[in-house]
């Protein structure tokens, strides 16, 4: 690969054809060679670096240097206990509802035991993992060889940053990084019968044709019930405080401070009258009336179906959709409207309580500073108690609040009864499954949002971006569509898509608390990320304020193996189609947000230097042409990410043997397309990255062995620049 010009430098090492690799030095301080990434904070997440230096030569016989390091994260460990710990709190919380929601009829109430019964043992579980991932204090890897483990099925495999920094004759110091894991997958549970894509499919069809007593709620219906009950149990207290702060305005008799309690009372009050502004809440309402001892079912008139006049004969249970509303003779359907409606009224009367008492208060000062009373008129009269007056208003505002909340409470937590009961215990075996893939999904998003903060804090055209569009994050898959790894692709696909539930907030850290908390619920996550003192204040104001900042992930996978070979010729690719043609909608809707909502003066100087239209239309091309191991959508996508200053990720089964490949050809091809190594040196750069570099590194750590998992038979089928240099690979796979 060349000389090194030092001669105490020269620590190459030589290839089977005699042929010098120029790996000038291997170090393990890496902190220590460049102060741009000596952060504390940085350290604390990222550990156990691996540092390889090399030298290549450039196309006019100039040296390049190249240092790559591989670092593991504590994230690994640490965002699977927040998340389960998150998990552990919404469901205890949900099953104490269940257990509140009143007398039921038999038929209910048993499936509410039964339903308990199974949720109490999944808190169990939960519980049980998360005590056990409580004893790996300070882990921060888990190897390809334990992804089968139960107790460690929320933590992600193998789960590295691979950085490149690259120190150019030719341009300015560079920094490459890309996340490696391994494809977030339910790997205990297996996949024989498929994955979560296919589960989940399968799963809805079966409740939408169920013929069992239930009213059907679509997912997002479900998911709207969740949506309003976390409303209701996060406006609840905020409104009561609020009143609390309007009385104690009241107490000091101070007419600005009661107009600013009343003006924010009466904002937090609106949100929540508008919560329950919901065809859904009705439903429920009336779903649970029915469920109560002499409750039925009855059904609206309209049109029927052959299937549903047999229901509504008798000829087996009824069933109905949500959009049919049930009906029942002795339910007053505007009850409920005049229920809520009572808490604008009481908030209502608040405002023209306060509105008079600062009328009055503004006349007496006037009278006040008018002419002096003759001698011996009444005394003035003395000063109102303005919290006497207010307090009994303010009570019935929260005692009508707290029957608008008891009932949609009950209301909504029956609509979750139903989404548990039909098919117990397939829906929780489901959310597990969810559960585990999106922690790991979650925990490389968070180790690579942090690394991408922590790189690029001091770009303001980065922090733009960030705060305006939000940031795209780009998978890279290599797994097949054949056997297990269709399952895992099917997985992988759910759990990142999951992805978009996910904000992020950044808050100012100190130097012993540094690492992420994750809050929220099921549906919706924020996860605030700590920066130092000295890095929060230069941020954007709206940032610094909490601004909730997005991620945009996509997802495109092409199989490498001879597994994808099966498929493409005696199987099924349409999976890999699927994914890659809907995630290419996804990308270019990015590229439209992009276009429309950054500056027109970043946007004249980004197009100069990108030619995304372009890049956009030839992925989509290739997409479109069906090509059989088509690597060039990988290397397309991973361009456009990188222009577009996104979060890279490389995946395979255990981002040990093909994520290998694929991030040391990348490197190679970054070297060769953007710094200018020499065309020559190309494939002996590839090789001696592959044997000497940090990938082989990790496949010692996981399987204790410096052999990538291929034999020559497979190799034949993988694309010719994912293949390993000769004396590299031979060990069964794990």
């Amino acid at each position: 690969m060349g000389e090194t010009e030092d001669a105490d430098a020269d620590h190459t090492t030589t290839d089977v054809q005699g042929q010098k690799c120029a790996l000038v030095y291997e170090c393990t301080a890496p902190e220590s060679i460049s102060g741009k990434d000596n952060f504390p904070f940085l350290n604390a997440v990222l550990k156990n670096p691996v540092c390889k230096l090399y030298r290549f030569p450039t196309s006019d016989n100039k040296w390049m240097r190249i240092r790559e390091q591989m670092s593991e994260s504590i994230l690994s460990f640490h965002i699977p206990k927040e998340l389960i710990s998150l998990h552990i709190k919404e469901d205890l919380c949900r099953n104490q509802e269940i257990k509140e929601l009143g007398e039921l009829s038999p038929h209910w109430d048993n499936l509410r035991k039964n339903v308990l019964t199974h949720c109490d043992q999944m808190v169990n579980l939960y519980q049980d993992i998360l005590t056990e991932l409580s004893k790996e204090a300070g882990s921060s890897f888990k190897s390809s060889s334990s992804k089968g483990e139960k107790t460690l099925e929320f933590v992600p495999v193998n789960l590295h940053l691979q950085r490149m920094h690259v120190h150019s004759p030719h341009l300015k110091d560079a920094v490459y990084d890309v996340v490696t894991v391994g494809a977030p997958a339910a790997h205990f549970q297996g996949f024989k019968n498929g994955g979560l894509r296919k589960l989940l499919h399968r799963f809805e069809t079966e409740r939408r044709n169920t013929g069992y007593q239930f009213i059907y709620y679509s997912p997002e219906n479900t998911a709207k019930a969740k949506e309003v009950l976390s409303n209701i149990n996060q406006l609840q207290p905020l409104i009561a405080t609020q009143a609390d702060l309007l009385l104690h305005s009241a107490s000091q008799h101070s007419p600005d401070s009661l107009k600013n309690s009343l003006k924010l009372l009466a904002e937090k009050t609106e949100l929540f009258v508008h919560a329950f502004k919901d065809q859904l809440v009705r439903s429920a309402l009336l779903a649970l009336y029915t469920a109560r001892p002499g409750g039925t079912f009855n059904k609206t008139p309209s049109p029927k179906s052959g299937k549903e006049e047999r229901h509504a004969q008798g000829q087996s249970p009824p069933f109905k959709r949500q959009d049919s509303i049930p009906h029942h003779s002795d339910y007053d359907e505007e009850e409920w409207d005049r229920v809520w409606a009572n808490v604008g009224k009481s908030l209502n009367c608040v405002i023209a309580m306060v509105d008079k008492l600062i009328e009055r208060e503004g006349s007496t000062q006037q009278d006040g500073d008018g002419e002096a009373e003759p001698e011996g008129a009444d005394a003035p009269p003395p000063q109102e108690d303005w919290h006497a007056q207010l307090q009994p208003l303010i009570l019935a505002l929260k005692d009508c609040m707290g029957e608008v909340v008891s009932r949609a409470k009950q209301s909504l937590t029956f609509v979750l009864l139903q989404e548990l009961a039909y098919s117990l215990p397939q829906c929780l075996m489901l959310t597990l499954r969810r559960d585990a893939v999106f922690s790991q999904a979650l925990a490389g998003l968070v180790c690579g949002f942090i690394i991408k903060l922590y790189t690029s804090w001091h770009d303001p055209d980065f922090l733009r971006l960030l705060s305006t569009v939000g940031l795209v994050v780009q998978y890279e898959g290599l797994l097949s569509t054949h056997s297990d790894e269709l399952g895992m692709l099917e997985d992988m696909a759910v759990g990142i898509s999951d992805l978009k539930k996910v904000a992020f907030k950044i808050i100012e850290g100190h130097s012993n608390d540094v690492l992420p908390v994750i809050t929220g619920r099921r549906e919706h996550y924020v996860v605030e990320v700590k920066l130092p003192a000295a890095m929060f204040e230069s941020l954007p104001l709206q940032i610094k304020e909490g601004q909730l900042l997005r991620v945009h992930p996509v997802l495109f996978n092409v199989g490498i193996n001879e597994q994808q070979t099966l498929a493409e010729r005696f199987g099924d690719v349409s999976l890999q189609e699927n994914i890659n043609q809907e995630n290419f909608e996804l990308l270019k809707d990015y590229y439209t947000i992009f276009m429309e909502k950054m500056p027109p003066d970043y946007i004249s100087r980004f197009q100069e230097h990108n030619d995304l239209k372009g890049l956009l239309e030839n992925l989509h091309q290739n997409i479109q042409a069906k090509k059989r191991k088509n690597v060039e959508i990988m290397w397309l996508a991973a361009t456009i990410c990188r222009r577009l200053n996104g979060i890279r990720f490389t995946c395979c089964k255990s981002a040990k043997d093909r994520t290998s490949m694929s991030v040391t050809l990348e490197q190679c091809s970054i070297l060769r397309d953007e710094h200018h190594l020499h065309k020559d040196f190309f494939v002996r750069a590839l090789d001696c990255m592959r044997r000497e570099g940090c990938r082989i590194e990790n496949v010692l750590k996981n399987i204790k062995c410096r052999k990538y998992a291929f034999n020559m038979l497979q190799l034949m089928a993988f694309p010719k620049y994912y293949r390993p240099p000769e004396g590299t690979y031979g060990k069964a796979d794990t």
